[in-house]
Formats: C-alpha cells, sequence, structure tokens
C-alpha cells in the first residue's frame, strides 16, 4: 500500500530534513493504522532523537496530525484504518524561543 508521509514544523529535522516520503507499506494481514503507521515510522524513517516524536504509543503532545487534510481526531485517532493513496502529514507546534 502506497502512502505519503510528510513531516513540518522542524520534525523534518529528525527526517533527514526531509519533508515528504511516499513509501510502500508492507503487506500485513492487520489492517494499517496510524497507530501502527507510527510504529513503522520510528523503526524505518525516524533518524534521531525519537523523543521529540514518539511518547508512549502515539506522537507527543503538540504535534498536530492530518489525513488528507483532516485532523486526524475527526477520522479516529490512532485507530484510522489508512487507505491507499492516503497523505499523512505530522506537524510540530512546539518551537523554542
Amino acid at each position: 500500500m502506497e502512502v505519503t508521509i510528510k513531516f513540518s514544523g522542524g520534525l523534518e529535522l529528525l527526517f533527514k530534513n526531509q519533508k515528504e516520503h511516499i513509501v510502500e507499506l508492507p503487506e500485513s494481514n492487520e489492517k494499517w493504522t496510524i497507530k501502527s503507521l507510527i510504529v513503522w515510522i520510528r523503526e524505518n524513517l525516524l533518524q534521531e532523537r525519537p523523543e521529540l516524536f514518539i511518547e508512549g504509543e502515539s506522537v507527543r503532545p503538540g504535534i498536530l496530525v492530518l489525513v488528507n487534510d483532516s485532523d486526524w481526531e475527526l477520522v479516529g485517532d490512532l485507530e484510522y484504518e489508512i487507505q491507499t493513496t492516503d497523505t499523512i502529514v505530522f506537524i510540530s507546534t512546539l518551537h523554542g524561543g
């Protein structure tokens, strides 16, 4: 299943400064959800400082997640079942100063 994953708001720095990744998720007996995608991202894309992206089984507070331009809270949060050609965006809303 091919999906597009995007990072912005500074998160791209944790992913080799690459804002967009078009990935082929491996076949699975289980449905792909945002929760399983976050684990896959940690294991396959994240390059450094996982504590800035992940907290427990989800993303850190302050990271906005959009699924096809809709807030993930409107589509099922961690349990949203990913569809082929979905675009999932992670945006950090936390900034130092």
